[in-house]
Formats: structure tokens, C-alpha cells, sequence
């Protein structure tokens, strides 16, 4: 499917993948120019979806050809028949599919979290199309205690009455995305839900949330091996409040492998949504090459 473009205007794509199971289709949306060469992947997080790019991605439709995929799984994309098949080399594998679709040999590249590690397991590889690397709220360790806390929550959201009711329990489970406006959380809660016979339900397949409780999580995961072999330009961003990349990891991130610049933001956990000005002043800044001190907020 895709939706007529008007200048910068979403248009929305798919393109079929294969796993260890059979084929399956991953959904996308695509904004500026589609014949730029200058290509931005925006990879969103677990349990979200590319639609919380859309602000990210009209501010950077001038120079990129932004494109933002719903990980198989979440939002418009299938969900796996076979619900191990949800993890890392699936994903990557998807990912690779789609650079050739849109045909990029190099890509610039945004992931919050688990789009941030799907990042560094591509930036890490000989050869990578990877050429500068923004990694929101997600480093080479990632705590138990983070981890612990989503598995709370992962695949276990409630049938919604209504819309309000779905933007309520949003705002609840998603309070460390720091503060954002009314229009900010209503455009969060529409792609986020979609009616159900009965009501409403979250856009993501409940079965990612029994392979994310099936390891035990009782250590602390280092992916340091993968973090030390990246060496394009990186820019790590933590929100100052995160459970998820604590402070030092991201202080031994400017220090070692691509030796990133690092920023923190005030006011917010894991993690933040790139949708103040703020935020996407300074992701803009870094994809575009300006210069930029470490450890600025």
C-alpha cells in the first residue's frame, strides 16, 4: 500500500521478509524525497512502532530520505505464526532485507533502544552500510533491573473501553518518556491501539512478551564485544533518569570502541520519545556533522 505524497508528505510501504519459518511482511513509512541517497533508518523500541518518528522524521525529510519500520511484530507488520522466531537475528535479518528494497549501499541510522541495539549489531559487522550511528537510551550493558521492569508489563496490556482509556494506561506505563504535551500523548495512543471485537488493544503481538519472560534475567546483558567493534560516528543519548543505560556505561561509551559523543537529558527516563525540540535539534545536529561537545544537555 502507499499513500499519495505530497513534498514531504508519509507515505507508507511494506516489503516481504523471511524467517526461519516462512515469509512474512514488514510495514514501513517513508517521508522526503524517495529518490535521495542520503537514506535515515529510525528503529523504535520492544513494544513500540516507526510512527514515534513521525516529528523526528519531518524535521530531517529536507535532507534524507527517512524511512521508519514497524519491527516485524509491532504496528502494521505481521505477526510470527512461531513466536520464538521473535529476537536479534530475525530483526537484523529483516533490516538488511529492507536496505536492499530501498536500495541504499549506506544509511544513517536512529534506534531507541532495542532499534539502538539492532543499530549496533549491524554497525558492528565488516562492511556495514552503517556510516553514523544515534543510539537513544540503550548502550553495550543493559541492566536486570530494566529488563525486569518491562517484563512486567510486555504483552500484558488490558482490552481498552475506549481511546481515553487506552491513552490513560499509556501515559502510566510510558511516564519515563518525560513529559510531553496532550498532542503529543494522542498521537502516541493512535498508533499505539486499534479496535478489537470488544474494544480496544495495544498494535504489538503478546507472544513477544513470552519470549522476552522465557530468560531468566538475573544479570545484567554486556554487549560490550559488539559496542568495541563499531567504528562509524556515534551519538549515545540517555534520558538523566533512565533504569536502562546508566550513567556510567554511557560515560565508558565515549571512551571506548567509536568513542561517542555523549548527551544526557534532564526530566527523562528510558526513554526519550525525540519528539521535543530539544532532542531533535541535537539528533539533527549530529546526523548532519556538526560539531558538538560530549556530555552536553
Amino acid at each position: 500500500m502507499v499513500q499519495a505524497v505530497v513534498g514531504h508528505e508519509m507515505r507508507v510501504r511494506s516489503v516481504q521478509c523471511i524467517g526461519p519459518h516462512g515469509l512474512h511482511r514488514m510495514a514501513y513509512t517513508e517521508w522526503g524525497d524517495p529518490h535521495n541517497r542520503k537514506v535515515l533508518v529510525c528503529v523504535h523500541g520492544l513494544t513500540r512502532n516507526g510512527r514515534d518518528f513521525d516529528d523526528l522524521a519531518r524535521s530531517l525529510a529536507d535532507e534524507y530520505r527517512v524511512v521508519c519500520p514497524d519491527v516485524v511484530g509491532r504496528g502494521r507488520s505481521d505477526w510470527l505464526g512461531v513466536k520464538d522466531d521473535y529476537g536479534f537475528p530475525l530483526y537484523v535479518s529483516d533490516m538488511v532485507t529492507l536496505l536492499a528494497r530501498l536500495d541504499a549501499e549506506t544509511v544513517h541510522w536512529v534506534g531507541t533502544s532495542m532499534g539502538g541495539i539492532i543499530g549496533m549489531l549491524l554497525a558492528s559487522q565488516p562492511h556495514t552500510p552503517i556510516e553514523r550511528l544515534v543510539l537513544n537510551d540503550v548502550g553495550p550493558v543493559i541492566t536486570a533491573a530494566s529488563l525486569r521492569r518491562i517484563g512486567e508489563y510486555v504483552g500484558r496490556a488490558p482490552l481498552f473501553a475506549d481511546m481515553g482509556e487506552a491513552e490513560a494506561w499509556l501515559r502510566e506505563v510510558g511516564a519515563s518518556f518525560g513529559p510531553l504535551t496532550d498532542a503529543q500523548w494522542q498521537h502516541i495512543t493512535q498508533h499505539s491501539v486499534g479496535p478489537v471485537p470488544g474494544g480496544y488493544a495495544v498494535v504489538y503481538d503478546p507472544g513477544i512478551g513470552e519470549v522476552f519472560r522465557k530468560t531468566p534475567l538475573l544479570a545484567d546483558v554486556s554487549l560490550w564485544e559488539v559496542y568495541d567493534h563499531i567504528r562509524c560516528p556515534t551519538l549515545a543519548i540517555r534520558g538523566a533518569e533512565s533504569d536502562l543505560l546508566e550513567a556510567s556505561t554511557l560515560h565508558a561509551m565515549g571512551q571506548r570502541g567509536p568513542c561517542a559523543e555523549c548527551v544526557e537529558f534532564p526530566g527523562v527516563g528510558h526513554a526519550p520519545m525525540l519528539m521535543d525540540a530539544g532532542q531533535i535539534a541535537r539528533v539533527r545536529g549530529f546526523l548532519l556533522g556538526a560539531e558538538s561537545g560530549s556530555m552536553r544537555s
